[in-house]
């Protein structure tokens, strides 16, 4: 086994690198397609006035939103495969929270379901503001949960690398972390008015959908620069001294971290070329704002695009190698080399990757491609399968 294992094509630390950046790749994925369904929702109750305008605007996400949640189903698999421990800490950790993540993910089927049940105002209302939920929850627990991740989470490991977590649900909202469930917010409200603008037929949602993303572009440059500061001067940060063999087995036990002011900053000083993620996500939101303003629908939605996967590249290049830091025992941080899976395994799912992952990407395509069109009030009184 061990000669089989020496005789792949990819080393050890290539294919951890190689998941990294494919965990990468499935989280922007699921915030560029579920994103702005999560964004249209958290509008929904104040960008349409009336039934006709809320159908409308509901169905502008209708054909896709179940299959956009694919991209969910695919980050967590692969965490739970590639890196193991991570998923243990993270799932142990964030209970409640991930229970609120998932409680409002369900309330969101269950009211596209039921809405047009009946007819009463109260009773669509009512599932209108469940929309609502099922948007804003997720955005914002999502966001809360990467500050917790940026500031270290209160976890260790004992010798048999068992996992204690000594947080509580309440000390997951601090300044700082609120500070990322804004931005996460923001940063999908503004995808979900740039969705509006490009699938909802001109009139007076579109333009209250563009006001909202104007406020949301708006505060997530100053929700992201406010971010910077608590990572550049808030203590924020951790460090792997000296150079780890990034070919060893994993084992956490054997990590030799600290705690470093200002450490997220320190791999943007060796490779300057990684400050163009967080470059995209300022960018991104400008020239989604300008959009917006002027209504050039292209604009406005490639910028929203641009700044959501600039803003988690930010995250991502910020933190490496860590995946997971530790506030109370840094030597117990688990990072891409010392929590993967085996090199077999790594390699077995990448080859699986590589041959489903194109067919995914192809068939959304097709699929957005297909069910393509301008949502109007119009249609709903000639089209049944309307929601």
């Amino acid at each position: 086994m061990k000669g089989a294992i020496m005789e792949l094509p990819l080393d050890y630390p290539t294919l951890r690198i190689i998941w990294w950046v494919l965990m990468g790749v499935l989280l922007i994925g699921f915030a560029l397609t579920d994103g702005f369904d999560l964004g249209v929702a958290a509008l929904l109750p104040f960008v349409a006035r009336g039934d006709g305008e809320r159908r409308m605007v509901i169905n502008a996400i209708a054909p896709t939103w179940e299959g956009n949640q694919v991209w969910f189903i695919l980050g967590g698999g692969a965490i739970f495969a590639a890196w193991p421990f991570v998923y243990a800490v993270s799932f142990s950790g964030f209970y409640l929270a991930m229970f609120a993540v998932l409680a409002a993910l369900i309330l969101r089927p269950v009211a596209f379901k039921y809405r047009s049940k009946r007819p009463g105002i109260g009773w669509r209302t009512s599932w209108d503001w469940a929309l609502f939920i099922g948007g804003f929850v997720p955005a914002l627990v999502f966001g809360v949960a990467v500050g917790n991740v940026l500031q270290g989470i209160p976890f260790r490991l004992d010798s048999d690398l068992r996992t204690f977590y000594e947080g509580g649900f309440l000390g997951l909202f601090t300044p700082f972390t609120l500070v990322c469930g804004l931005l996460s917010v923001s940063m999908l409200v503004l995808h979900g008015a740039a969705w509006i603008m490009t699938k909802v037929e001109p009139g007076p949602a579109r333009l209250r959908a563009r006001a909202y993303g104007s406020i949301a572009a708006m505060l997530s440059l100053a929700l992201f620069a406010v971010g910077y500061w608590f990572v550049a001067y808030g203590g924020l940060g951790y460090f792997i001294p000296g150079t780890p063999d990034f070919a060893a087995a994993s084992n956490p036990l054997h990590t030799t971290a600290i705690a470093a002011p200002g450490g997220w900053l320190i791999n943007y000083a060796e490779l300057p070329w990684l400050r163009a993620a967080p470059a995209a996500g300022l960018l991104g939101a400008l020239l989604a704002l300008a959009g917006l303003r002027t209504s050039t629908q292209i604009a406005a939605f490639a910028g929203s695009c641009l700044s959501v996967a600039g803003i988690i590249a930010t995250v991502g290049v910020s933190m490496f190698p860590f995946i997971l830091p530790s506030s109370i025992d840094p030597h117990s941080s688990l990072t891409v080399f010392n929590a993967s899976s085996s090199q077999m395994t790594l390699f077995i799912m990448l080859v699986v990757t590589v041959i489903f992952l194109p067919l995914v990407l192809l068939y959304t395509a097709w699929a957005f491609r297909v069910m393509w069109g301008r949502s109007t009030q119009a249609a709903l009184a000639t089209d049944p399968d309307l929601y």
